[in-house]
């Protein structure tokens, strides 16, 4: 049984109602993404741009920076609604259980896969290592580990290198613009501001082994690559992206296209 589905079985259900569960929970989700599709193209203007760096086979991880409650919506967009099912935002349980409404946004609408405080880091990895093991599921990661108050990019935390180092397993780059201004964190309604998502080569790390030197590095490289992607959206030259990019170690050991 894909991990889609077991999230949304409980213990004592016969399969038939939990195929009906998830089959009723797919449609709401898909309805729900129409409306919020044609919202964000009609009140914020969303452009994707890159849609051809997608794989086109097996499961990967997409990576953005992180401002704003819409960036999840708008990396969603990047996928046909039949797929929904298989993206998953990572997200905390402990933002979303505790009031009804955030919790229906993050399993109904989003298909948000909740993460405890209380799990080990192991634990959360060994999640998300099942979940990439089903081929064709999506795990999209927000490496700075929480929202911007202020539209700048914070540090990307090793815990996706640990996911990532040693392993074959591609990762996509994504750069979010505008969002943040669209509906900042605190804020409760959106205002009609311009969204734009571009899309990175996807890169793997399979020459990096799985330590603690290997998971800054690996995050390092990808916090660069979404800069990257900030700056040519800024219209930067070709040498100013250079300048930016990885030191000599970083670009040594950067990630092959997939």
């Amino acid at each position: 049984m894909d991990l889609c589905i077991e999230q949304l079985t409980t213990p004592g259900r016969g399969l038939k109602s939990q195929r009906r569960l998830f089959d009723f929970t797919a449609f709401l989700r898909a309805m729900i993404a129409v409306i919020l599709r044609g919202w964000l193209k009609v009140f914020h203007r969303l452009t994707i741009d890159g849609l051809g760096s997608l794989p086109t086979k097996g499961s990967f991880i997409l990576v953005a920076n992180h401002a704003s409650h819409l960036d999840t919506l708008c990396l969603q967009s990047i996928f046909p609604i039949r797929k929904l099912h298989r993206v998953f935002p990572a997200a905390c349980a402990k933002y979303f259980l505790h009031v009804r409404h955030r919790w229906a946004a993050a399993v109904i609408v989003t298909n948000a896969l909740l993460l405890h405080s209380e799990m080990h880091f192991r634990e959360s990895l060994a999640t998300f290592r099942s979940l990439l093991a089903n081929e064709g599921n999506v795990l999209i990661l927000y490496p700075e580990g929480t929202r911007s108050t202020d539209g700048r990019m914070g540090p990307f935390r090793p815990g996706i290198g640990a996911l990532l180092g040693g392993t074959s397993l591609p990762v996509v780059p994504c750069y979010l613009e505008g969002a943040g201004s669209a509906l900042a964190k605190g804020r409760w309604f959106p205002r009609p501001w311009r969204i734009r998502v571009t899309i990175g080569q996807p890169r793997s790390y399979p020459l990096l082994r799985s330590d603690r030197m290997s998971h800054q590095l690996i995050a390092h490289d990808l916090e660069q690559a979404v800069h990257e992607l900030s700056y040519s959206m800024k219209g930067a030259s070709q040498v100013e992206v250079a300048n930016a990019s990885l030191s000599p170690s970083a670009a040594l050991f950067a990630g092959r296209k997939v």
